[in-house]
């Protein structure tokens, strides 16, 4: 066996010297081993062998044979598709032979045969051609025919299919059937116009129409008629087939346009029917607001305004109950309370326009005038529900140069209004003074009608159609309350030295009010949306960082956040200044109180009674009367501000300038704490619940200074370990600042708790 394993091993390490192919020990090895058992198996395994052996000749024999019989049947469909191939080649041949000598043949025909194609064309489109006019031509008949026998109703309906047909024929260019097509048009539309239009404008007169009389005498329509049936049976007939006659009316009629500065969107003709209606109030308006009438006065824009207004109202109820049926039954969309507001509108328009190159440069007529078409305009809205997208007197206001005449005269106006509210003797008295609940935020006048000024001048921008005249406006508000600014600061350091007067306190009022006001406008919807229009803007432009244009998108910024960080730096500066110079009285009343002996004061068992040290008095009587003082003039967030920031300043100027800068035995730990949370935090109980909560220093150092000895002792041990500087002899041993919040102390540091003890001069001797 050794000398087996000793071959194996050779075998395994060497097989390229051996006889045996390797892998035939390989299978050996793997099938018998070194067990003499598995010798027994030699029998079935050469069986196995030689059953595999005869499968494997097997597989060879009838791959040997099958192998050329797959040869020459690809060879024989080989040389198949060749002869195919040749096949369809000669044949494709004989065919383009054959084509092109068919070709040759068929050539003249061809050429007999186009121009025959061309004759046939022509005489289809003269065909075509006849059979428009023929269709023109009947349709002209047929209205004639509807004529003759008074059948009005079917004249006005061919005309429209009529006037359909030229609305299909735009395209053509055939230029004298278009001609023939609109003339015809033309013809029967003036005959039907005319015949209407006279039998309309007679039921019209029938109903008083229209209503300019005085309202009480005024007859609405057919209540007062006898024959109000008859009456307003013809009225919707009328009214019915002039309707009909809107679109070849269109088709004949330009209306009358503005010139394209004024940018006025684009609206439908005044439908027919109502256009008769409107030629009574037409005439008049032109007759008494054109030309040399007394009545025609450029500082007088109210009249005309007026009128409109008055003839709008007096007519709805008309429209409402009589027209607006018969416009619904007719399938129209139009509003007639709205069309015939429409038209009149137009008329201001023009007015406008022809009104305003006289008074442009008239500070106090172009204002008038302004004003009265603001008012016009709110009324127009408000009351008779005329609706944005229609032509408005604001696209007249928004020309060019109207519209920067209006922002220069508005800043102008604005200026002047400022100066006066400034140089007015009531200026910084608040108007609610007499009236707490009312003068919480104690604004003064100025402020108060400032921005009153500004919100005014927001009501008569915020109907201009275009975002971008609106942003100018934005911009004028935003210059107006920088300049406000600017005159609140120069008022202000006039005051510098009388930094707690009422006037100060006034300015001080003023900017925090402003500031507030502007945040408030911020959320406004009309100011966002003013906020989005001014992204596009700056998008376009590339005008701000990315940076900006993020926080704009996201609404993190607004409109006006530029004035309203300047403000807020003036309030600061100002209330600081505020804060200093209290701050400065309370350290000079402090003097004697800083020098008080806290080192040989008797202990609180040696006194009837603890009182408040005499030498605090000055410093609590300062404070007492500049907090009363400031919570008069100040309003109620400024005043907490104030005092927030002021309790900060003491706080640490006695810890630092008196607990820190003195040592004290028991007795005089016990008068500090005695005066501080028995005197001074209540001086600031009015304005908040725990007023030891802003006195944090004081209140902490207080608790060190008046442990009981053992207590301190036990601190001083604890910090001591805690420092390291010992040896800690309980790994659970607690950490410094657990410690000292155990005691109530969370501000002060282990370093400073550790000064503060060793100001303690009532330590027993025990050698440390």
């Amino acid at each position: 066996m050794a000398t087996i394993n000793v071959g194996r091993e050779q075998l395994t390490r060497d097989p390229d010297r051996c006889d045996i192919p390797y892998y035939v020990s390989e299978f050996v090895e793997r099938e018998v081993g070194t067990d003499l058992n598995c010798l027994r198996k030699l029998g079935k395994l050469i069986e196995g062998l030689s059953e595999n052996k005869k499968q494997l000749e097997e597989q060879v024999l009838t791959v040997t044979s099958e192998v050329p019989k797959r040869i020459q049947n690809a060879l024989k469909s080989a040389e198949d598709s060749k002869k195919s191939l040749s096949q369809l080649l000669e044949e494709e041949s004989v065919l383009f032979d054959s084509i092109n000598s068919h070709l040759l043949t068929a050539q003249p025909w061809m050429e007999d045969l186009g121009v025959l194609i061309s004759q046939i064309e022509e005489i289809e489109r003269h065909l075509a051609y006849l059979k428009w006019i023929s269709q023109i031509e009947e349709l002209s008949n047929n209205i004639q025919q509807y004529l003759m026998t008074n059948n009005v109703p079917e004249a006005a309906t061919t005309l429209a299919s009529m006037a359909e047909l030229d609305i299909k024929l735009q395209e053509s260019s055939c230029s004298h059937l278009l001609t023939f097509v609109r003339s015809t048009v033309q013809f029967w539309h003036k005959i039907l116009k005319d015949k209407l239009s006279s039998d309309f404008e007679e039921i019209l007169t029938h109903l008083h129409w229209p209503f300019v009389g005085p309202p009480q005498s005024q007859i609405f329509g057919l209540d007062a008629l006898a024959n109000a049936p008859e009456v307003y049976s013809n009225l919707e007939t009328l009214f019915s087939q002039l309707l009909k006659l809107q679109t070849s009316d269109e088709l004949l009629t330009k209306p009358k346009q503005l010139p394209e500065k004024y940018s006025l969107p684009p609206s439908p003709a005044i439908i027919l029917p109502m256009q008769i209606m409107l030629n009574p109030l037409q005439k008049r308006f032109k007759y008494h607001f054109t030309g040399n009438r007394q009545t025609n006065v450029l500082s007088k824009p109210e009249w005309y305004l007026t009128q409109v207004l008055m003839w709008i109202g007096s007519h709805a109820k008309f429209l409402d109950d009589k027209i607006q049926p018969i416009l619904d039954k007719a399938g129209s969309s139009v509003s007639a309370k709205l069309e015939f507001s429409r038209a009149l509108v137009m008329l201001i328009l023009e007015k406008l326009a022809a009104d305003i190159p006289c008074l442009l440069y008239d500070d106090n007529l172009f204002c008038h005038l302004v004003d009265e078409v603001l008012l016009f305009e709110r009324e127009l809205y408000s009351v008779h529900g005329y609706l944005s997208s229609f032509p408005s007197c604001m696209h007249v206001l928004s020309e060019e140069t109207c519209f920067q005449r209006w922002l220069t005269v508005e800043r102008k106006f604005a200026l002047e209004k400022m100066d006066s509210i400034l140089s007015s003797e009531a200026a910084w008295v608040s108007q609610y003074k007499d009236i707490t609940d009312v003068d919480e935020m104690k604004v003064p006048d100025c402020a108060e009608t400032f921005m009153t000024l500004l919100q005014v001048i927001t009501d008569r921008y915020k109907n201009l159609p275009s975002a971008s005249r609106k942003l100018q406006f934005l911009e004028l508000q935003k210059d107006l309350v920088d300049d406000f600014r600017i005159r609140l600061t120069q008022v202000m350091k006039e005051e510098t030295r009388a930094s707690l007067a009422f006037r100060y306190c006034a300015i001080l009022n003023a900017v925090n009010y402003i500031a507030t006001v502007l945040a408030d406008w911020a959320d406004n919807v009309f100011f966002l949306q003013l906020q989005q229009a001014a992204l596009e803007v700056c998008v376009d432009s590339n005008a701000l960082s990315k940076l900006q244009l993020g926080q704009l998108a996201c609404m993190e910024s607004s409109v006006f956040d530029d004035m309203i960080n300047l403000l807020e730096r003036l309030k600061h500066d100002m209330l600081t200044r505020q804060v200093d110079h209290v701050f400065r009285e309370v350290k000079e009343a402090a003097r004697l109180y800083k020098k008080e002996r806290w080192l040989s004061l008797p202990s609180q068992a040696e006194q009837a009674v603890m009182s408040l040290s005499s030498t605090a008095c000055p410093l609590l009587l300062t404070l007492r009367d500049r907090l009363l003082q400031l919570e008069q003039q100040l309003c109620y967030s400024l005043f907490k501000i104030f005092w927030q920031m002021l309790t900060e300043k003491v706080d640490m100027f006695i810890y630092q300038e008196i607990i820190l800068a003195n040592h004290f035995n028991e007795g005089g730990a016990a008068q500090l704490q005695f005066d501080m949370t028995r005197n001074l935090f209540p001086l600031f109980s009015h304005y908040c619940k725990r007023p030891e909560n802003y006195f944090k220093h004081i209140k902490e150092a207080c608790i060190i200074l008046n442990l009981n000895v053992g207590s301190a002792l036990l601190l001083k041990d604890a910090l001591h370990l805690a420092s390291g500087n010992g040896t800690i002899l309980d790994p659970n041993q607690p950490s410094a600042t657990a410690v000292l919040n155990e005691l109530g102390v969370y501000k002060l540091a282990q370093q400073d708790v550790e000064i503060l003890l060793n100001l303690r001069t009532n330590w027993p001797n025990t050698g440390k």
